[in-house]
């Protein structure tokens, strides 16, 4: 791990990762695998259907790649605290199979073409096979916490509140983007809900990961309290970068330009905007995101207007003072190992990138 980037780092581990994801869950089920998630039928398994269903789009959304920093930072929360990787990995599937789930949901709800590359997973294989897929992953990947009969029962508690109490935060923070960005109560959202928000969508996930490794690893709760505020300000930083990209973007982005502005979102980049901007610019860039167009010349108007007052400058650099802020915390507690040198490497990751 000596002298590698997070990177090279999250190249290295995605087959890891991959690999782990389907002993979990297969490309193609069989009754053994059907009786190892369902238990015994009482009637008879319809194990094509099955994989038709559930693994097809299961594995073609996840072959796609994605970054798998989620997973990869639970690995290196663990391996600070102590642990060795093969202790934890197998709950690594838990944030990573959960937050590619949201994706898919998320994907619908917002109507989006593209992902990854490629057709978003509704477009393949409609829309009801795609919410059913994407809800599935929510629950698919804590057969780790059911199967798992070594796990002490008060750990065991822990992982599934931890887990539980996440995933309602995620639903809330959705829910909260979903409404703004269909132009409902806009007078409702300034930086600091949107930082909550953003906390609760994307925060939510990273603390998931950051919890799990270090309840495994045996931390105190103090201890679990703080590198989940870490983890958090990632997931939050992420975010942020993500909105940044979305209208200023390399050849390395995935998704579709302009993407935020076609649907509304009123980001941080947006609202810095809107606080700054004089009367005309202000009321011309709501009337764009109200109009939910994809047509070019207006995203790019929308996006000049939001470059004039320097907020992709204002966010990048809010970005920033997160996450070296919350790392204080995490430094005092941690001792000097690769692996924590990985995790303060992770904070330039989340604000630096280009996909």
């Amino acid at each position: 791990m000596k002298g590698e980037t997070i990177e090279t780092f999250l190249e290295k581990l995605r087959p890891v990762i991959d690999k782990k994801i389907e002993e979990w869950i297969p490309r193609k089920y069989d009754d053994r695998s059907m009786k190892f998630t369902l238990g015994e039928p009482r009637y008879e398994n319809s194990v094509n259907s099955a994989t038709k269903s559930i693994s097809e789009p299961f594995w073609d959304f996840f072959d796609r790649g994605g970054k798998k920093w989620r997973p990869a930072f639970m690995i290196l929360v663990a391996e600070a605290l102590g642990k060795k990787r093969n202790d934890v990995l197998d709950f690594v599937i838990i944030p990573e199979v959960i937050h590619n789930g949201t994706l898919v949901v998320d994907d619908i709800e917002d109507g989006s073409d593209m992902r990854r590359g490629k057709p978003t997973l509704h477009k393949i294989f409609g829309m009801d096979i795609a919410i059913n897929a994407g809800s599935s992953m929510y629950f698919l990947p804590l057969i780790v916490l059911i199967k798992n009969k070594e796990i002490p029962a008060e750990k065991l508690k822990k992982l599934y509140d931890v887990v539980v109490q996440e995933m309602i935060n995620v639903s809330f923070g959705q829910a909260l983007d979903i409404l703004w960005h269909k132009g409902d109560d806009p007078d409702e959202i300034n930086e600091e809900k949107y930082l909550q928000m953003c906390a609760y969508k994307t925060g939510a996930l990273a603390r998931m990961a950051a919890k799990i490794g270090a309840i495994i690893a045996g931390a105190s709760e103090k201890d679990v309290e703080k590198i989940a505020e870490f983890a958090e300000c990632i997931g939050v930083a992420f975010q942020i970068q993500d909105d940044i990209l979305n209208i200023a973007a390399g050849k390395k982005w995935g998704k579709e330009f302009g993407e935020d502005i076609k649907e509304g979102k009123r980001t941080l980049l947006v609202i810095h905007t809107l606080q700054n901007a004089d009367e005309r610019e202000k009321k011309r860039l709501v009337e764009i995101l109200n109009m939910h167009t994809g047509e070019t010349k207006l995203l790019q108007e929308a996006i000049d207007i939001i470059k004039k007052y320097d907020s992709l400058e204002y966010a990048k650099n809010y970005a920033r003072r997160l996450v070296e802020d919350s790392w204080r915390n995490v430094d005092k507690i941690l001792p000097d190992t690769e692996a924590k040198k990985k995790l303060r490497m992770f904070a330039n990751f989340a604000v630096e990138r280009e996909f």
